[in-house]
């Protein structure tokens, strides 16, 4: 949630940055009628407060005159005193209604993108912020998407997966299983390597959390909702590590946090048909593992670039090709002040495929979470939150299984071998 000082202080910013995310000269009144309910806010909580303040003080009066004997004076009084609580009562509820509206406001209005967020308003518009320079990979004249592959090594099996739940839920089996399984190794490893703890969180939050991190009210139908216990099967490890810090005071000192983890993800995903979202492409539940981290605002933008070469030598390690794009603002997630997503590119299909997110939030589920440090000063500030995904299982393995085929079969990336214990999957397998 955007912090209305900054509506205030940097609204020529802000009406700019919302621009980039198409919003109307309409829709940027939503700002002024803000900055004035804030200000209603501001004057009711303040008439509220003489309020009370005189009623007090008439109050200590009224049992002044009491105690020396003056019980007409004090009557007097009291007449003045139930005036003033009824003022107050009046003001109270005038007060209650204006936060409610302003809340509402607060939350429809999306983080204000960073200054050097591209203009565009759909994924074409997205910039290119660093290319694939090296050879590509050259398949043999046979070559076929990973969902053939998978059939016919028998890793995943999309039809059973589905008979048992439904399309987009895959079985993996065999070496597929297990490629699973040392992916997710290899990226806690190299998370752990880098600094972060790992954490196992659960895979169910409640609605507090899911509002605390932006999920709510803006992604609620791609969410999986269990209504009997009032719990939402996590989008994202994002939403349960970020909410770890929720309502806390850290120490300057502490800063930054970082904090990984694996997990299953549940979307529901609701999308067209066609090669686009066949296979691993599109998916209701895939495993992803996250890298989370609660910065000095001061050092977010450094870090965030941190955060981006330590998914680029993931990909290196993985002898993938991939890109980095710099989402323009129409694109960008709603909680976001900057992404870059990262590409894959799988030759089975010549396609580039998303396989991570990396963010900064600045404050603004901070804002949200009411996380924040207290610097040297004893001051307290909102913290930076950031996150990206390292990585996004599913379509690594289709990019994986793409690249790496032959007529013999599919070869593992030398970095994978200590985990998944074998180098090759072939027909014999």
């Amino acid at each position: 949630m955007i912090e209305i000082q900054i509506l205030r202080d940097e609204k020529e910013r802000a009406i700019m940055g919302l621009k980039k995310r198409g919003f109307t000269e309409e829709r940027l009144l939503l700002v002024d009628q803000i900055i004035d309910l804030d200000d209603r806010r501001k004057a009711a909580q303040t008439r509220l407060d003489g309020l009370l303040s005189e009623r007090n003080s008439l109050s200590e009066e009224i049992g002044n005159f009491f105690k020396s004997g003056k019980a007409a004076e004090a009557n007097q009084l009291k007449d003045k005193v139930q005036s003033i609580k009824n003022e107050a009562e009046t003001v109270e509820a005038a007060l209650g209604e204006i936060k409610v509206t302003l809340d509402e406001l607060l939350v429809s209005l999306p983080n204000i993108p960073h200054s050097s967020v591209p203009n565009g308003l759909t994924p074409e518009d997205n910039v290119v912020y660093k290319a694939w320079s090296k050879e590509m990979p050259k398949l043999y004249a046979g070559a076929v998407p990973h969902w053939e592959l998978a059939e016919k090594y028998n890793l995943i099996d999309f039809k059973l997966g589905a008979f048992i739940t439904g399309s987009g839920f895959p079985l993996y089996r065999g070496k597929g299983a297990r490629l699973q399984r040392a992916l997710i190794s290899f990226f806690l490893d190299q998370a752990q390597n880098a600094g972060f703890e790992e954490i196992q969180p659960p895979l169910m939050v409640n609605s507090d959390s899911a509002y605390a991190t932006g999920q709510l009210p803006d992604k609620e139908g791609q969410m999986y909702y269990m209504e009997k216990d009032d719990l939402y099967l996590i989008p994202t490890a994002e939403v349960p590590l970020t909410n770890m810090f929720r309502g806390q005071i850290i120490a300057e000192s502490e800063l930054p946090i970082k904090v990984t983890g694996h997990t299953p993800c549940f979307r529901r995903e609701a999308g067209s048909y066609g090669a686009d979202v066949k296979g691993l492409n599109r998916v209701h539940q895939f495993d992803k593992v996250e890298i989370v981290q609660i910065e000095h605002p001061d050092r977010s933008y450094e870090t965030l670039h941190k955060m981006l070469d330590h998914v680029a030598q993931l990909l290196d390690q993985l002898e993938l090709p991939y890109r980095i794009l710099h989402l323009c603002g129409g694109d960008m997630g709603f909680t976001s002040a900057l992404t870059y997503d990262f590409e894959v590119f799988a030759a089975g299909q010549q396609r580039w495929l998303e396989v991570s997110s990396v963010s900064n939030f600045e404050s603004f589920q901070a804002n949200r979470l009411k996380t924040r440090y207290k610097d040297a000063n004893g001051k307290i500030h909102l913290v930076h939150t950031l996150n990206g995904s390292a990585l996004a299982l599913a379509r690594i393995v289709a990019a994986l299984l793409e690249n790496n085929q032959s007529e013999e079969g599919i070869r593992i990336p030398a970095a994978l071998i200590p985990y998944t214990g074998y180098d090759f999957i072939g027909t014999a397998d």
